[in-house]
Protein backbone atom coordinates (compact mmCIF):
# COMPACT_ATOMS: atom_id res chain seq x y z
CA UNK A 1 0.00 0.00 0.00
CA UNK A 2 2.83 2.38 1.06
CA UNK A 3 4.75 1.39 -2.36
CA UNK A 4 1.62 2.25 -4.28
CA UNK A 5 0.99 5.42 -2.88
CA UNK A 6 4.51 6.53 -3.00
CA UNK A 7 4.58 5.25 -7.15
CA UNK A 8 1.17 7.70 -7.52
CA UNK A 9 2.79 10.01 -5.50
CA UNK A 10 5.64 10.11 -7.97
CA UNK A 11 3.62 9.76 -11.37
CA UNK A 12 1.25 13.06 -9.94
CA UNK A 13 4.95 14.79 -9.70
CA UNK A 14 6.00 13.65 -12.82
CA UNK A 15 2.71 14.93 -14.52
CA UNK A 16 2.77 17.95 -12.84
CA UNK A 17 6.08 18.78 -13.91
CA UNK A 18 5.74 17.75 -17.49
CA UNK A 19 2.61 20.06 -17.28
CA UNK A 20 4.43 22.79 -16.07
CA UNK A 21 7.52 22.60 -18.05
CA UNK A 22 5.24 22.54 -21.12
CA UNK A 23 3.50 25.51 -19.79
CA UNK A 24 6.71 27.68 -19.08
CA UNK A 25 8.07 26.35 -22.51
CA UNK A 26 4.83 27.90 -24.21
CA UNK A 27 5.31 31.13 -22.35
CA UNK A 28 8.42 31.86 -23.15
CA UNK A 29 8.08 30.38 -26.55
CA UNK A 30 5.95 33.48 -27.50
CA UNK A 31 9.17 34.96 -28.22
CA UNK A 32 11.11 34.78 -31.46
CA UNK A 33 14.12 32.76 -31.76
CA UNK A 34 17.33 34.15 -30.26
CA UNK A 35 20.93 33.24 -30.88
CA UNK A 36 23.17 32.34 -27.96
CA UNK A 37 23.94 35.14 -26.04
CA UNK A 38 27.08 36.18 -24.01
CA UNK A 39 27.13 36.68 -19.99
CA UNK A 40 26.93 40.50 -19.72
CA UNK A 41 27.53 41.59 -23.68
CA UNK A 42 24.25 39.26 -24.49
CA UNK A 43 24.74 39.35 -28.86
CA UNK A 44 26.42 42.33 -29.14
CA UNK A 45 29.80 39.90 -30.14
CA UNK A 46 27.62 39.17 -33.52
CA UNK A 47 26.97 42.44 -34.61
CA UNK A 48 30.16 43.01 -36.60
CA UNK A 49 31.39 46.00 -38.54
CA UNK A 50 28.47 46.02 -40.63
CA UNK A 51 25.25 45.19 -38.51
CA UNK A 52 22.89 44.78 -41.28
CA UNK A 53 25.27 41.74 -43.14
CA UNK A 54 25.20 39.89 -39.58
CA UNK A 55 22.05 40.13 -39.28
CA UNK A 56 21.25 38.72 -42.58
CA UNK A 57 23.11 35.78 -41.82
CA UNK A 58 21.52 34.66 -38.50
CA UNK A 59 17.97 35.37 -40.09
CA UNK A 60 18.59 32.57 -42.51
CA UNK A 61 19.80 30.31 -39.97
CA UNK A 62 17.23 31.54 -37.14
CA UNK A 63 14.17 33.04 -39.13
CA UNK A 64 12.68 36.08 -39.93
CA UNK A 65 11.98 37.30 -36.63
CA UNK A 66 14.72 37.26 -34.04
CA UNK A 67 15.24 38.50 -30.40
CA UNK A 68 18.48 39.86 -29.30
CA UNK A 69 19.83 40.89 -26.20
CA UNK A 70 22.30 43.81 -27.25
CA UNK A 71 23.86 44.75 -23.76
CA UNK A 72 20.67 44.97 -21.27
CA UNK A 73 18.56 46.24 -24.48
CA UNK A 74 16.08 43.67 -25.94
CA UNK A 75 15.54 44.25 -29.68
CA UNK A 76 14.08 42.25 -32.26
CA UNK A 77 14.47 42.43 -36.32
CA UNK A 78 12.56 41.22 -38.99
CA UNK A 79 14.11 40.75 -42.14
CA UNK A 80 11.55 39.70 -45.04
CA UNK A 81 8.33 41.69 -46.70
CA UNK A 82 5.71 39.68 -44.76
CA UNK A 83 7.38 40.64 -41.37
CA UNK A 84 7.98 43.76 -42.38
CA UNK A 85 4.55 44.20 -43.46
CA UNK A 86 3.09 43.38 -40.23
CA UNK A 87 5.64 46.31 -38.49
CA UNK A 88 5.12 48.69 -40.58
CA UNK A 89 1.50 48.88 -41.98
CA UNK A 90 -0.63 46.35 -39.27
CA UNK A 91 1.37 47.25 -36.02
CA UNK A 92 2.47 50.54 -37.31
CA UNK A 93 0.79 52.34 -34.56
CA UNK A 94 2.50 50.17 -31.61
CA UNK A 95 5.82 50.96 -32.69
CA UNK A 96 6.22 54.10 -34.22
CA UNK A 97 7.78 56.03 -31.58
CA UNK A 98 11.81 56.10 -31.00
CA UNK A 99 14.16 55.49 -28.45
CA UNK A 100 16.71 57.52 -26.78
CA UNK A 101 20.39 56.74 -28.06
CA UNK A 102 23.37 59.36 -27.05
CA UNK A 103 24.11 60.02 -30.61
CA UNK A 104 20.83 61.47 -32.16
CA UNK A 105 19.77 63.23 -28.40
CA UNK A 106 23.19 64.72 -29.22
CA UNK A 107 22.61 66.03 -32.87
CA UNK A 108 18.96 66.31 -32.57
CA UNK A 109 19.44 69.10 -29.71
CA UNK A 110 17.60 66.67 -27.39
CA UNK A 111 15.18 64.91 -29.98
CA UNK A 112 13.74 68.35 -31.66
CA UNK A 113 14.37 67.12 -35.11
CA UNK A 114 11.98 64.79 -36.99
CA UNK A 115 14.03 61.91 -36.88
CA UNK A 116 14.67 60.98 -34.09
CA UNK A 117 12.01 62.72 -31.92
CA UNK A 118 9.80 60.31 -30.02
CA UNK A 119 6.05 59.94 -31.31
CA UNK A 120 4.29 62.71 -29.75
CA UNK A 121 2.41 65.44 -30.74
CA UNK A 122 5.37 68.27 -31.26
CA UNK A 123 6.56 65.26 -34.22
CA UNK A 124 3.25 65.33 -36.19
CA UNK A 125 3.16 69.45 -36.23
CA UNK A 126 6.61 69.34 -36.93
CA UNK A 127 6.74 66.84 -39.46
CA UNK A 128 3.39 67.93 -41.16
CA UNK A 129 4.85 71.41 -41.53
CA UNK A 130 7.62 70.27 -43.17
CA UNK A 131 6.11 67.88 -45.70
CA UNK A 132 3.81 70.97 -46.58
CA UNK A 133 6.47 73.79 -46.31
CA UNK A 134 9.84 71.88 -47.64
CA UNK A 135 8.92 68.61 -49.75
CA UNK A 136 6.04 69.40 -51.55
CA UNK A 137 5.85 68.65 -55.30
CA UNK A 138 5.60 72.86 -56.27
CA UNK A 139 8.72 73.24 -53.84
CA UNK A 140 10.34 70.45 -55.37
CA UNK A 141 9.78 71.93 -58.92
CA UNK A 142 10.29 75.24 -58.03
CA UNK A 143 13.97 74.81 -56.86
CA UNK A 144 14.72 73.15 -60.72
CA UNK A 145 16.90 76.63 -61.58
CA UNK A 146 19.00 75.59 -58.82
CA UNK A 147 19.66 72.08 -59.96
CA UNK A 148 20.65 73.34 -63.87
CA UNK A 149 22.91 75.38 -62.77
CA UNK A 150 24.66 72.60 -60.29
CA UNK A 151 24.76 70.58 -62.68
CA UNK A 152 26.19 72.82 -65.45
CA UNK A 153 29.22 73.77 -63.10
CA UNK A 154 29.20 69.38 -62.67
CA UNK A 155 29.55 69.24 -66.27
CA UNK A 156 31.65 72.07 -66.58
CA UNK A 157 34.42 69.90 -64.53
CA UNK A 158 33.80 66.18 -65.24
CA UNK A 159 34.92 68.02 -69.19
CA UNK A 160 38.09 69.31 -68.17
CA UNK A 161 39.13 65.70 -66.75
CA UNK A 162 37.54 64.47 -69.93
CA UNK A 163 39.73 66.25 -71.88
CA UNK A 164 43.04 65.56 -70.03
CA UNK A 165 41.30 61.86 -70.07
CA UNK A 166 41.70 61.71 -65.98
CA UNK A 167 40.06 59.92 -63.38
CA UNK A 168 37.32 61.73 -61.40
CA UNK A 169 36.69 60.77 -58.07
CA UNK A 170 32.70 60.27 -58.66
CA UNK A 171 32.12 59.67 -55.33
CA UNK A 172 33.33 63.40 -54.24
CA UNK A 173 31.60 64.60 -56.96
CA UNK A 174 28.22 63.34 -56.77
CA UNK A 175 28.07 64.61 -52.96
CA UNK A 176 29.31 67.87 -53.93
CA UNK A 177 26.52 68.16 -56.66
CA UNK A 178 23.66 67.50 -54.18
CA UNK A 179 25.51 69.44 -51.35
CA UNK A 180 25.42 72.10 -53.74
CA UNK A 181 21.54 71.67 -54.51
CA UNK A 182 20.44 71.39 -50.67
CA UNK A 183 22.31 74.41 -49.25
CA UNK A 184 20.77 76.78 -52.43
CA UNK A 185 17.54 75.14 -52.24
CA UNK A 186 16.81 74.88 -48.26
CA UNK A 187 18.86 77.13 -46.62
CA UNK A 188 19.07 80.27 -49.31
CA UNK A 189 23.05 80.41 -49.54
CA UNK A 190 25.40 78.98 -52.02
CA UNK A 191 27.49 75.43 -50.40
CA UNK A 192 30.45 77.64 -51.12
CA UNK A 193 29.62 80.40 -48.74
CA UNK A 194 28.83 78.09 -45.98
CA UNK A 195 31.42 77.19 -43.39
CA UNK A 196 31.52 73.43 -44.43
CA UNK A 197 32.93 74.47 -47.89
CA UNK A 198 35.97 73.17 -46.97
CA UNK A 199 37.79 69.88 -46.79
CA UNK A 200 35.89 68.96 -43.48
CA UNK A 201 32.53 69.00 -45.54
CA UNK A 202 33.86 65.40 -46.88
CA UNK A 203 34.52 63.98 -43.43
CA UNK A 204 31.51 65.78 -41.40
CA UNK A 205 29.00 64.29 -42.89
CA UNK A 206 30.25 60.71 -43.13
CA UNK A 207 31.32 61.28 -39.87
CA UNK A 208 28.45 62.29 -38.36
CA UNK A 209 26.06 59.50 -40.05
CA UNK A 210 28.86 56.98 -39.18
CA UNK A 211 28.60 58.22 -35.39
CA UNK A 212 24.75 57.93 -35.68
CA UNK A 213 25.25 54.06 -36.62
CA UNK A 214 28.34 52.98 -34.37
CA UNK A 215 28.36 50.80 -30.94
CA UNK A 216 27.92 53.24 -28.28
CA UNK A 217 28.01 51.57 -24.75
CA UNK A 218 25.36 54.51 -23.54
CA UNK A 219 22.81 52.86 -25.96
CA UNK A 220 23.15 49.29 -24.25
CA UNK A 221 24.15 49.98 -20.80
CA UNK A 222 22.06 52.70 -19.03
CA UNK A 223 24.04 54.67 -16.11
CA UNK A 224 27.88 53.23 -17.20
CA UNK A 225 28.16 53.27 -20.60
CA UNK A 226 29.34 56.71 -20.97
CA UNK A 227 32.64 55.62 -18.93
CA UNK A 228 33.55 53.17 -22.13
CA UNK A 229 32.33 55.80 -24.71
CA UNK A 230 34.87 58.14 -23.58
CA UNK A 231 37.72 55.94 -23.12
CA UNK A 232 37.06 54.56 -26.67
CA UNK A 233 37.03 58.12 -27.76
CA UNK A 234 33.48 58.29 -29.45
CA UNK A 235 32.38 60.93 -26.82
CA UNK A 236 34.77 63.40 -27.75
CA UNK A 237 34.02 62.78 -31.69
CA UNK A 238 30.42 63.09 -31.04
CA UNK A 239 31.02 66.51 -29.19
CA UNK A 240 32.95 67.63 -31.86
CA UNK A 241 30.70 66.59 -34.85
CA UNK A 242 28.09 68.79 -33.08
CA UNK A 243 30.09 71.32 -32.56
CA UNK A 244 30.45 71.36 -36.05
CA UNK A 245 27.20 71.42 -37.18
CA UNK A 246 26.25 73.78 -34.59
CA UNK A 247 28.45 76.06 -36.28
CA UNK A 248 26.86 75.32 -39.90
CA UNK A 249 23.36 75.95 -38.35
CA UNK A 250 24.70 79.66 -36.46
CA UNK A 251 25.80 80.31 -39.62
CA UNK A 252 22.55 79.82 -41.80
CA UNK A 253 20.44 81.77 -39.01
CA UNK A 254 23.11 84.55 -38.74
CA UNK A 255 23.03 84.98 -42.72
CA UNK A 256 19.11 85.06 -42.66
CA UNK A 257 18.84 87.30 -39.82
CA UNK A 258 20.78 89.76 -42.47
CA UNK A 259 19.02 89.38 -45.39
CA UNK A 260 16.70 92.03 -47.25
CA UNK A 261 13.16 91.22 -47.16
CA UNK A 262 12.94 91.94 -50.20
CA UNK A 263 14.82 87.85 -51.02
CA UNK A 264 13.05 84.85 -51.45
CA UNK A 265 11.88 83.49 -48.86
CA UNK A 266 13.06 79.83 -47.77
CA UNK A 267 12.70 77.34 -45.37
CA UNK A 268 14.98 78.94 -42.68
CA UNK A 269 12.85 81.64 -42.70
CA UNK A 270 10.07 79.97 -42.19
CA UNK A 271 11.29 78.58 -38.89
CA UNK A 272 12.76 81.50 -38.03
CA UNK A 273 9.39 83.21 -38.12
CA UNK A 274 7.94 80.44 -35.94
CA UNK A 275 10.54 81.57 -33.31
CA UNK A 276 10.00 85.22 -33.49
CA UNK A 277 5.81 84.26 -32.84
CA UNK A 278 6.53 82.54 -30.46
CA UNK A 279 4.53 79.58 -31.66
CA UNK A 280 4.17 76.37 -29.21
CA UNK A 281 4.55 72.47 -31.22
CA UNK A 282 3.49 70.47 -29.03
CA UNK A 283 3.67 71.67 -25.04
CA UNK A 284 6.65 74.20 -25.69
CA UNK A 285 7.43 76.93 -27.44
CA UNK A 286 9.58 76.87 -30.84
CA UNK A 287 13.36 77.90 -30.38
CA UNK A 288 16.53 78.43 -31.92
CA UNK A 289 17.37 74.66 -31.00
CA UNK A 290 14.30 73.79 -32.76
CA UNK A 291 15.42 75.03 -35.81
CA UNK A 292 19.21 73.96 -35.92
CA UNK A 293 17.58 70.15 -35.09
CA UNK A 294 15.59 70.53 -38.43
CA UNK A 295 18.47 72.15 -39.96
CA UNK A 296 21.01 69.08 -39.59
CA UNK A 297 18.07 66.70 -40.19
CA UNK A 298 18.14 68.27 -44.09
CA UNK A 299 22.02 68.74 -43.85
CA UNK A 300 22.72 64.85 -43.38
CA UNK A 301 19.32 63.17 -44.77
CA UNK A 302 19.16 65.57 -48.19
CA UNK A 303 22.79 65.26 -49.18
CA UNK A 304 24.38 62.28 -49.03
CA UNK A 305 21.27 59.67 -49.65
CA UNK A 306 21.10 60.90 -53.31
CA UNK A 307 24.61 61.05 -53.79
CA UNK A 308 25.08 57.85 -52.17
CA UNK A 309 22.70 56.04 -54.86
CA UNK A 310 23.91 57.92 -57.55
CA UNK A 311 27.34 56.46 -56.54
CA UNK A 312 25.81 52.93 -56.06
CA UNK A 313 24.42 53.31 -59.31
CA UNK A 314 27.32 54.14 -61.69
CA UNK A 315 29.42 51.92 -59.88
CA UNK A 316 27.46 49.25 -61.04
CA UNK A 317 26.65 50.26 -64.29
CA UNK A 318 30.35 50.87 -64.61
CA UNK A 319 30.54 47.03 -64.17
CA UNK A 320 27.91 45.84 -66.63
CA UNK A 321 29.15 47.81 -70.18
CA UNK A 322 25.47 46.12 -71.51
CA UNK A 323 23.48 47.75 -69.01
CA UNK A 324 25.40 50.96 -69.42
CA UNK A 325 24.89 50.84 -73.03
CA UNK A 326 20.75 50.13 -72.52
CA UNK A 327 19.83 52.91 -70.53
CA UNK A 328 22.46 55.24 -72.19
CA UNK A 329 20.40 54.38 -75.17
CA UNK A 330 16.85 54.56 -73.70
CA UNK A 331 18.37 58.27 -72.45
CA UNK A 332 19.60 59.18 -75.72
CA UNK A 333 16.41 58.06 -78.26
CA UNK A 334 14.59 60.74 -76.17
CA UNK A 335 16.63 63.74 -75.56
CA UNK A 336 19.96 63.05 -76.85
CA UNK A 337 20.52 66.75 -77.96
CA UNK A 338 19.20 68.58 -75.20
CA UNK A 339 21.80 70.38 -72.53
CA UNK A 340 19.64 69.10 -69.94
CA UNK A 341 16.91 67.17 -69.08
CA UNK A 342 14.27 68.13 -66.95
CA UNK A 343 11.97 66.39 -63.79
CA UNK A 344 9.38 66.27 -66.33
CA UNK A 345 11.41 64.36 -68.99
CA UNK A 346 12.72 61.79 -66.51
CA UNK A 347 9.06 60.69 -66.05
CA UNK A 348 9.62 58.57 -69.82
CA UNK A 349 12.53 56.99 -68.94
CA UNK A 350 11.24 53.76 -67.64
CA UNK A 351 14.64 51.72 -68.06
CA UNK A 352 15.98 54.35 -65.97
CA UNK A 353 13.74 53.81 -63.41
CA UNK A 354 14.55 50.13 -63.49
CA UNK A 355 18.23 50.77 -62.62
CA UNK A 356 17.23 53.26 -59.74
CA UNK A 357 14.74 50.56 -57.72
CA UNK A 358 17.33 47.70 -58.79
CA UNK A 359 20.13 50.18 -56.82
CA UNK A 360 17.85 51.30 -54.18
CA UNK A 361 17.17 47.18 -53.85
CA UNK A 362 20.66 46.00 -53.45
CA UNK A 363 22.21 49.18 -51.83
CA UNK A 364 19.23 50.68 -49.78
CA UNK A 365 20.99 53.85 -48.55
CA UNK A 366 19.63 53.15 -44.72
CA UNK A 367 19.91 49.36 -45.01
CA UNK A 368 18.27 48.95 -41.51
CA UNK A 369 15.40 51.49 -40.39
CA UNK A 370 16.04 53.80 -37.82
CA UNK A 371 15.12 51.66 -34.76
CA UNK A 372 11.46 51.97 -33.23
CA UNK A 373 10.53 51.67 -29.82
CA UNK A 374 7.87 49.37 -29.03
CA UNK A 375 4.85 51.52 -26.76
CA UNK A 376 2.41 47.96 -26.71
CA UNK A 377 2.67 45.07 -27.52
CA UNK A 378 1.61 43.05 -30.35
CA UNK A 379 2.63 39.74 -32.27
CA UNK A 380 4.11 39.09 -35.60
CA UNK A 381 4.01 35.57 -37.15
CA UNK A 382 2.80 34.45 -33.72
CA UNK A 383 5.42 35.45 -31.80
CA UNK A 384 5.42 38.28 -28.56
CA UNK A 385 6.61 41.92 -29.49
CA UNK A 386 6.99 43.09 -25.49
CA UNK A 387 6.46 47.01 -24.68
CA UNK A 388 9.77 49.00 -24.63
CA UNK A 389 11.74 46.94 -27.06
CA UNK A 390 13.78 48.38 -29.78
CA UNK A 391 12.20 46.67 -33.28
CA UNK A 392 14.51 47.09 -36.46
CA UNK A 393 13.84 46.18 -40.10
CA UNK A 394 16.45 45.00 -42.02
CA UNK A 395 15.67 46.71 -45.58
CA UNK A 396 19.30 44.93 -46.79
CA UNK A 397 18.19 41.78 -45.83
CA UNK A 398 15.00 41.97 -47.53
CA UNK A 399 16.43 43.32 -50.85
CA UNK A 400 17.90 39.40 -50.72
CA UNK A 401 15.43 37.46 -49.80
CA UNK A 402 15.38 34.46 -52.30
CA UNK A 403 11.12 33.98 -51.59
CA UNK A 404 10.66 37.82 -53.06
CA UNK A 405 13.56 38.57 -55.70
CA UNK A 406 14.88 35.95 -58.23
CA UNK A 407 18.81 35.76 -58.14
CA UNK A 408 19.04 38.85 -55.41
CA UNK A 409 22.56 39.08 -55.97
CA UNK A 410 22.53 39.84 -59.30
CA UNK A 411 22.09 43.13 -60.28
CA UNK A 412 19.49 42.92 -62.81
CA UNK A 413 17.19 46.07 -63.71
CA UNK A 414 14.55 44.26 -65.70
CA UNK A 415 13.29 42.26 -62.68
CA UNK A 416 10.72 45.06 -62.66
CA UNK A 417 9.55 45.12 -65.99
CA UNK A 418 5.95 44.84 -65.97
CA UNK A 419 5.70 45.27 -62.28
CA UNK A 420 4.07 47.41 -60.51
CA UNK A 421 6.49 47.08 -57.36
CA UNK A 422 7.50 50.85 -56.50
CA UNK A 423 9.31 52.50 -53.44
CA UNK A 424 6.46 54.75 -52.28
CA UNK A 425 6.18 52.34 -48.88
CA UNK A 426 3.28 50.43 -50.22
CA UNK A 427 5.41 47.08 -51.32
CA UNK A 428 7.24 45.88 -48.22
CA UNK A 429 9.48 43.84 -50.79
CA UNK A 430 10.99 47.49 -51.01
CA UNK A 431 11.73 49.82 -48.92
CA UNK A 432 14.45 52.11 -49.19
CA UNK A 433 12.06 55.37 -47.39
CA UNK A 434 10.69 52.88 -44.85
CA UNK A 435 6.89 52.88 -44.66
CA UNK A 436 4.19 54.01 -42.15
CA UNK A 437 4.21 56.87 -39.93
CA UNK A 438 7.98 56.92 -39.64
CA UNK A 439 8.32 57.17 -43.47
CA UNK A 440 10.85 59.19 -45.22
CA UNK A 441 9.04 62.68 -45.99
CA UNK A 442 11.90 63.58 -48.42
CA UNK A 443 10.59 60.99 -50.76
CA UNK A 444 10.08 62.83 -53.67
CA UNK A 445 12.81 65.54 -53.29
CA UNK A 446 15.28 62.33 -53.28
CA UNK A 447 13.80 60.11 -55.82
CA UNK A 448 13.77 63.44 -58.53
CA UNK A 449 17.28 64.16 -57.37
CA UNK A 450 18.65 60.84 -58.59
CA UNK A 451 17.02 60.95 -61.40
CA UNK A 452 17.90 64.43 -62.70
CA UNK A 453 21.61 63.84 -61.72
CA UNK A 454 22.05 59.89 -63.22
CA UNK A 455 19.85 60.83 -66.60
CA UNK A 456 22.01 64.38 -67.15
CA UNK A 457 25.14 62.63 -66.13
CA UNK A 458 24.62 59.17 -68.73
CA UNK A 459 23.44 61.22 -71.45
CA UNK A 460 26.01 64.06 -71.80
CA UNK A 461 29.21 61.56 -70.77
CA UNK A 462 30.55 57.77 -71.28
CA UNK A 463 31.98 56.56 -68.71
CA UNK A 464 35.30 54.57 -69.03
CA UNK A 465 36.66 53.20 -66.43
CA UNK A 466 40.62 54.13 -65.24
CA UNK A 467 43.44 52.77 -67.71
CA UNK A 468 44.33 49.34 -66.57
CA UNK A 469 41.10 48.32 -64.34
CA UNK A 470 38.94 46.10 -65.71
CA UNK A 471 35.03 45.68 -64.79
CA UNK A 472 35.66 42.92 -62.33
CA UNK A 473 37.80 45.21 -60.42
CA UNK A 474 35.57 47.91 -59.44
CA UNK A 475 35.07 47.27 -55.66
CA UNK A 476 32.28 46.88 -54.32
CA UNK A 477 32.59 46.59 -50.78
CA UNK A 478 30.39 48.76 -47.82
CA UNK A 479 31.80 51.06 -45.45
CA UNK A 480 29.79 51.36 -41.99
CA UNK A 481 27.68 53.94 -40.50
CA UNK A 482 24.06 54.50 -40.60
CA UNK A 483 24.15 55.32 -44.25
CA UNK A 484 26.31 52.87 -46.48
CA UNK A 485 29.00 54.64 -48.76
CA UNK A 486 30.86 52.52 -51.00
CA UNK A 487 33.96 51.74 -49.10
CA UNK A 488 36.50 52.65 -51.92
CA UNK A 489 35.85 55.91 -54.09
CA UNK A 490 34.47 55.26 -57.54
CA UNK A 491 36.97 56.79 -60.04
CA UNK A 492 35.53 56.82 -63.43
CA UNK A 493 36.80 58.70 -66.44
CA UNK A 494 33.99 60.77 -68.41
CA UNK A 495 33.92 60.96 -72.05
CA UNK A 496 32.18 63.87 -73.14
CA UNK A 497 29.58 62.93 -75.98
Amino acid sequence: MAISLYLLYLLVLTLVSIIFLKLFKQSNSKLPPSPPTLPIIGNLHQLGELPHQSLWRLSKKYGPVIFMKLGTVPMIVVSTPDTAKQALRVFDLNCCSRPSLAGSRKLSYNYKDIAFSPFDDYWKEIRKLSVQELFNIKRIHSIQPIKYEEMRKLMTSLAESGAKKSPVNMSEKLLSLTAGVVCRASFGVSFQDTVLDSERFNELVPEALEILGSFSASDFYPYIGWILDRFTGLHKRRERSAQDLDAFCEQMIDLHLKKGKEENEDFVDLLMKLEKEKVVLGQAKFTTNNIKALLINILLAGIDTSAITMTWAMAELSRNPRLMRKVQSEIREKYGDKELISLEETEELEYMKMVIKETWRLHPTTPLLLPRQVMTEFEIDGYKIPVNTRLQVNVWAIGRDPDAWKDPEEFIPERFMDSNINVKGQNFELLPFGSGRRMCPAIYMGTKMVEFGLVNLLNRFDWELPEGMKCEDVKMEEAPGLTIYKKHDLLLVPVKR
